[in-house]
């Protein structure tokens, strides 16, 4: 009804607006940009947002970071391995909550739209010290916010495409000094009748996919609120809803069905007076997921108290506490926990030339205390001239992975005596910049992890449990070039960037590579602006994997390309109407992410939208 209202209200009075000097809203931890010196951070801005509007948070962080994500098909589910780990050493946040489903222990991206989010960072590497479980290989952080414009905006978005693609987005929203509102809504409805070859017959005659349909809509609502001259409230809720046939394994005639549904909510109270700031967060987060007739419920709820110096000379402190309360009702088991969490971090800067971070975390689950998680980091800046710069970058720190809630308590199989997952981790790196009408920066980092009682299922006889046996080892280097210049009415924007990853299991003979761990990875993108017109082409390649424990098997490797054409001259009075078309998997690949696992070919996507 929120919604309905915000439509009837902003789409025919909205007027031109300007940006004013509004009052900082905090969107997510603040930790993610004061303590984390000497890690490797991701950020999308807007306009990349905008440009996978009507796709998912798995295709933008395919697509465009070193990241691979485990696709099970299109619109299937979609799960992030960073630097050679699991899917589940990925801590995933909105709005600074955890929201890694409890009972998996990791999160399904295809799930989450792009649109739904404001800005998107990515963090490399552990830091456990600093956002707790999961967070070994990396984490996701998402964040939405009210507006920065003063008085009343709308924007209505429509897309079309392949494979009967029909995706509609709203939003609405209004700025002034004291209060600030934000409602989002969206609908997408996606047979995917994508033609496939069945390798599974002989000659691999062209088939098309029949049973793959994807069905998602969503609601999310932003407030803030100046309660008080140094006090801040912010609200946001998040309702997202999907509906999937599961698409089979190619040559299979399953006719599965899953719908997920969740409810996120999170109350941000900020007070600061002189130089401290306290931070009261609330948040609950509930899961529903139906496979077919069985139907699995989790919620968990989220209380926190931080404390923070942001500046005291050059140091800046934050210090805090956390409690989560966990509630599990599947169709095989029943299960409540409560975590608590006690964490540090210490920033000093000296200048613009020398910044260390220091973090400490402390955990508690089920009553027993975990190892303690330090976290240390440092960004050098080497050498400055007028143009060039070269900074030093290292960080080290030890994560863990909390066993999650099938692991312990599935019947049958579960094993209440798993012990967490631990990992070591260190990185060095250094980037070369420059500035000037020529603007260019080139980052390598070298990486190096291990991960301790790492869990796996194996077969006992008729049942699969849970065990502590895998050791890995993972080492690599990464590589990130960007550049941007302007020759006349021409703005040019070029990036390129590429992983090596060695992920070794040293309990197996022979310490063999990682399952679907990609040794070889990359992507480039040019982007070309010239008055109303934006022109973009992008590309990224996945190397051969082997598709279970031995490298006896092996999935060859794949590179797509995607371009994409903007107009945005079109106007009518305050009206502002771009227009976007693009083509996905330009040259057709016919390949597999994961095998047997059909993809889509070339597809097609236009764009309108309205805004005011």
């Amino acid at each position: 009804m929120t919604f309905a209202l915000w439509c009837v209200v902003v789409l025919p009075f909205a007027s031109p607006q300007d940006t004013v000097a509004l009052a900082e809203v905090a969107v997510h931890a603040a930790a993610l940009d004061r303590f984390s010196a000497g890690q490797t951070l991701l950020t999308y801005d807007k306009t990349t947002l905008e440009r996978y509007a009507a796709r998912s948070l798995g295709d933008l962080l395919q697509e465009t970071s070193p990241i691979f994500v485990r696709q099970y098909g299109a619109g299937m589910l979609a799960s992030p391995s960073f630097r050679g780990t699991s899917p589940g050493h990925t801590a995933l946040f909105w709005n600074g909550v955890p929201i890694n489903s409890i009972s998996l222990g990791q999160s399904d991206l295809s799930i989450l739209p792009v649109q739904a989010t404001d800005r998107a960072e990515v963090q490399f590497g552990s830091a456990g010290a600093l956002f707790g479980n999961e967070a070994i290989g990396g984490s996701v952080h998402l964040s939405t916010a009210p507006t920065k414009k003063k008085g009343l905006q709308g924007s209505f978005s429509q897309t079309m495409g392949s494979f009967g693609l029909n995706q509609t987005s709203l939003t609405a929203a209004y700025g002034s000094p004291a209060l600030r509102f934000q409602t989002k809504g969206y609908l997408q409805d996606q047979p995917n009748t994508f033609r496939y070859r069945d390798i599974s017959r002989a000659g691999a005659p062209w088939e098309r996919q029949s049973h793959a349909a994807f069905k998602q809509k969503g609601l999310l609502q932003d407030i803030w609120w100046q309660a008080a001259p140094h006090a801040q409230v912010k609200a946001s809720f998040w309702w997202n809803q999907a509906q999937r046939e599961i698409q089979p394994l190619i040559g299979s005639s399953t006719q599965d069905r899953q719908a997920d549904e969740s409810f996120r909510a999170v109350l941000d109270y900020r007070y600061q007076k002189k130089s401290s700031v306290w931070k009261l967060k609330g948040a609950w987060v509930a899961d529903q997921l139906q496979f077919n007739t069985q139907e699995n419920q989790t919620s968990q709820s989220l209380l926190g108290l931080d404390w923070e110096l942001p500046s005291a000379g050059n140091w800046a402190l934050r210090a805090g506490v956390r409690g989560t309360w966990m509630n599990a009702n599947l169709s095989t088991y029943t299960a409540t926990e409560q975590r608590w969490e006690a964490y540090q971090s210490l920033g000093w800067q000296e200048g613009e030339r020398i910044s260390v971070s220091l973090n400490l975390r402390q955990l508690a689950y089920s009553n027993e205390l975990v190892p303690f998680l330090p976290g240390l980091g440092m960004d050098w800046r080497l050498f400055e001239s007028d143009r060039t710069s070269l900074h030093f970058k290292t960080a080290f720190g030890l994560g863990l992975k909390l066993p999650t809630l099938n692991d312990r308590y599935w019947e049958p199989g579960g094993n209440p005596n798993l012990r967490p997952e631990k990992s070591q981790n260190g990185e060095v790196g250094f980037q070369l910049k420059q500035t000037g009408n020529f603007s260019w920066s080139q980052r390598l980092t070298y990486y190096r992890m291990q991960v301790d009682d790492w869990i796996i299922w194996l077969p006992k006889g008729n049942l699969w449990t849970p065990e502590n046996i895998r050791e890995v080892h993972n080492q690599g280097l990464e590589y990130n070039g960007e550049s941007s210049w302007t020759t006349g009415h021409w703005n040019w924007q070029a990036n390129i960037s590429y992983t090596y990853s060695s992920a070794r299991d040293l309990t197996q003979e022979g310490s063999q590579q990682l399952p679907y761990s990609p040794k070889h990875q990359g992507n480039t993108g040019l982007q070309v602006k010239r008055d109303d017109f934006a022109f973009d082409l992008s590309g990224f390649y996945v190397g051969s994997r082997s598709i279970a424990s031995g490298e006896s098997r092996i999935l060859e490797g794949f590179a797509l390309g995607n371009l994409g054409l903007t107009y945005s001259g079109t106007k009518w009075k305050s009206l502002q109407m771009p227009l976007r078309f693009q083509v996905l998997n330009v040259f057709n690949q016919s390949y597999q992410v994961l095998y047997l696992r059909a993809m889509p070919g070339r597809s097609y996507q236009l764009n309108l939208t309205l805004t005011l």
